[in-house]
């Protein structure tokens, strides 16, 4: 009997060994029914699910080749191209957050640019979020936006009580606040004026590191500094996005493994208001980008962790010891903020330190900030840079209009500063008054030129409400410092890829030459196609936005194609009467049309 009791008592055993699985099968069936129905998380996934079947879709390369052989035969106008879905109104190429998990986190590599090769990318128009609006107009704008334009939430529920931004009826409104300075951005920024010459203009380019919703550049405005603000795309959802909707210069970018897409010596200031960025980390290698872009004389503030904080000392002590590496100048610590001033001369390396930083190599180029890793050693000084230090050149706004000491390291660079100055004086003057292109109105505020130069067209829009990025193509000559020597702000980047910014983030955006920004110089050949890079504009303009082109007239035939494929209204006009070549000019406008519904 005990045999038999034994046997039957194991039968027992299995039966609730399978019992057990089948229990827990079907508990797991219900909580993830319940996810999925019950929770965000299943809007989420559904979406995710929803965007990728319809970026797949456009990316089909059959479809994408039978559009482009239309847009590129002259004699057949260019099929329309579709809109991608509903869910893809925030899509960014280059900073797209579900490729993360492909990237190691050393040094903030998956928080880099990572961008897709073009046949990758899917070939339809980003669409506006539902309820999208035209912006609210500068000066407005700096106070409050329309929530609907970027309908998040997380900043305003975690961070309104420091003053950052609070939801409001159909506002999202900005009192001005930050972590560091919940008071407010002007009290703050007063305190830094009893430190710092805000005032008078000897001060005019600032760099805002982690720069949340860009208070601080904002109201930095009222000084006549003009500030480049920067943030991931990050959990904060959208921070950047929400500087440009309130009309304030800001980009996408990561502190990481390469430099940061500007020249050397380029900023009068370089602000950290608990942007958490670990400057010592790796051996210093993140303070000493900030001193590659620095100007000599300038001002580096850091306010929040780790000045002065609890728990950070030894973060804190190590800061203090780079900078005393560097011979940095400490003006003041005041609480959690620190102040320092970078030597106008040459740097007291190489100095023994705990850091091992020496000069760099003299074939390194400082200059060098596209895809360029990042190094451990200090910019090596230049013969002008003593000359381009805070003191020594002109004090804003006669910086503008003076040719720069960089410039006279080019062949006839005086003469031809001087006439692009004329030129493009020319020029915007008849975009006013013949083009009726509405700059000088409250409709253009955020102004893109994409080949600029020496920035000759942001120079002439002075006394216009409007800020503009200079963007220099990567692969043509290296004239960003001229254009930050004048006190106007840009960055590199190469056209072949997505810009660093959200869709809509442009009133105007303008080109001269379009085709050469994509063209191989030594071959002549296109690295990519003209209507992706078009697709691309398309996506960082605003709705009822406008584009001039300014081209030879076989090409702008060609982009007259393509902008009507891409849903844009198109006037060709001649060019200003006291211009000598065969240039003509497209002016589009890009239409406000509705997303297809999310849920098809």
């Amino acid at each position: 009997m005990g045999h038999l009791n034994l046997a039957g008592s194991k039968r027992h055993g299995r039966q609730w060994r399978l019992l057990d699985l089948v229990s827990a099968a079907l508990f797991l069936t219900v909580l993830v029914f319940f996810l999925l129905v019950f929770t965000p998380l299943g809007d989420s996934l559904a979406a995710s699910g929803r965007r990728a079947l319809a970026l797949s879709n456009a990316a089909d390369p059959r479809q994408r080749e039978r559009l482009l052989a239309v847009v590129d035969s002259a004699g057949h106008p260019a099929a329309e191209v579709e809109a991608c879905m509903a869910d893809a109104a925030d899509h960014m190429p280059c900073e797209d957050p579900r490729k993360k998990i492909r990237f190691s986190r050393d040094m903030n590599y998956d928080r880099e640019r990572h961008c897709p090769a073009p046949e990758e990318e899917p070939l339809c128009l980003v669409p506006p979020p539902d309820g999208y609006r035209i912006p609210v107009p500068w000066p407005e704008s700096l106070r409050k936006i329309w929530h609907n334009n970027m309908p998040h939430d997380k900043i305003a529920d975690g961070k309104g009580h420091q003053g950052w931004m609070n939801e409001k009826g159909p506002y999202f409104v900005f009192p001005g606040g930050g972590t560091m300075f919940p008071d407010g951005a002007v009290k703050y920024i007063e305190r830094l004026g009893q430190y710092i010459p805000l005032s008078g203009g000897v001060l005019r380019t600032a760099l805002d590191m982690g720069c949340g919703v860009a208070s601080f550049g904002g109201y930095m405005l009222a000084e006549q500094i003009l500030t480049v603000s920067f943030a991931p795309r990050d959990p904060h959802e959208a921070q950047v996005q929400f500087a440009l909707e309130r009309g304030i210069p800001a980009f996408v970018a990561m502190l990481g493994t390469h430099r940061l897409p500007f020249p050397a010596f380029a900023f009068d200031i370089v602000h950290c208001s608990q942007c958490l960025i670990s400057f010592t980390a790796h051996n210093g290698t993140y303070f000493l980008e900030v001193d590659r872009l620095l100007r000599p004389g300038g001002y580096l503030v850091i306010s929040g962790p780790p000045v002065q904080w609890p728990k950070q000392d030894k973060e804190w002590a190590d800061l203090q010891a780079i900078a005393r590496a560097l011979c940095y100048e400490l003006i003041v610590v005041d609480g959690s903020t620190v102040i320092w001033k970078k030597p106008s001369g040459d740097s007291c390396l190489p100095n023994q330190n705990e850091f091992g930083v020496d000069l760099c190599s003299e074939y390194d180029d400082p200059n060098d900030g596209w895809y360029y890793k990042l190094k451990n050693c200090v910019s090596k000084s230049v013969s002008l840079k003593g000359d381009i230090a805070i003191g020594s050149i002109p004090k804003w706004p006669d910086r503008v209009t003076k040719p720069p000491l960089r410039v006279t390291v080019m062949r006839n660079g005086i003469d031809v500063f001087e006439a692009d100055t004329r030129r493009w004086a020319r020029r915007v003057a008849y975009y006013k008054k013949s083009l009726n292109i509405k700059l000088g109105t409250s409709t253009i505020r955020n102004v893109m030129d994409m080949n600029a130069l020496f920035g000759g067209f942001a120079a002439s829009l002075l006394s216009d409400p409007v800020w503009v990025m200079n963007v220099v193509p990567a692969r043509k000559a290296s004239t960003l410092g001229v254009i930050y020597d004048r006190g106007l702000i840009g960055v590199y980047h190469d056209w072949c890829e997505a810009f660093s910014t959200y869709p809509r983030s442009y009133d105007l955006i303008h080109v001269t030459s379009i085709e050469s920004l994509i063209r191989d110089s030594s071959s002549s050949k296109s690295r990519c196609h003209l209507m992706d890079l078009m697709v691309e504009m398309d996506r960082i303009l605003r709705p009822e936005g406008t584009v001039v082109v300014r081209d030879l007239p076989q090409v702008i035939d060609k982009v007259g194609r393509i902008a009507r494929a891409i849903r844009w209204t198109v006037t060709v006009h001649e060019t200003e009467p006291e211009s000598n070549g065969a240039e003509r000019l497209l002016v589009a406008t890009k239409k406000f049309w509705k997303p297809p519904s999310a849920a098809l």
